[in-house]
């Protein structure tokens, strides 16, 4: 087997790899890898949106299946912050502390309409327009409530933009 570049030592070399079960990559690679499959997600909630997400815990939909089954009550131990329902003006700075005090990196995961664009409530006086509105979202889930399934679909395309390093 000769490589493109000419060189017969260098593709023995690659099979001899392959053969002892040998991998080469990146630490950043290897990095991404353990981060997309180690999310420790925090919850905030509010309205029925809350409640898809609860029950995408029970043993109907499992998501421990995933690995995100540890919900963290501390914002220090949090890596991704789940935002499900809409976040009231009274509620944005307290929403907004717990994301500053998480770790980086971090992720948001925005649950529903109300959490991705204020939903039926946007034209309210006491409703942000989504939590864009206080830090940057990595992924929507939308629906009204979403299903459990919508929630994992975003978790794993979450997890396939960590392994892509795209934070």
């Amino acid at each position: 087997m000769v490589l493109k570049n000419g060189s017969a030592d260098m593709a023995s070399d690659i099979e001899q790899m392959e053969k002892h079960n040998i991998i080469v990559t990146t630490l950043e690679k290897i990095w991404n890898w353990g981060r997309a499959r180690s999310f420790w997600p925090l919850s905030y909630g509010c309205n029925c949106c809350p409640i898809e997400m609860m029950a995408s815990g029970a043993a109907r939909f499992d998501i421990a299946r995933y690995g995100y089954e540890v919900f963290r009550a501390s914002p220090r131990q949090a890596d991704l912050l789940i935002v499900a329902g809409p976040i009231t003006l009274k509620m944005a700075p307290v929403v907004k502390r717990v994301y500053e005090q998480m770790p980086s990196p971090k992720w948001v995961l925005a649950m529903g309409n109300c959490a991705t664009s204020g939903g039926p409530f946007r034209d309210g006086y006491s409703i942000l327009p989504g939590a864009e509105a206080l830090f940057k979202v990595d992924m929507y889930v939308p629906g009204c409530p979403p299903r459990p399934e919508a929630l994992f679909h975003g978790l794993l395309e979450l997890k396939k933009k960590v392994e892509r390093g795209e934070y």
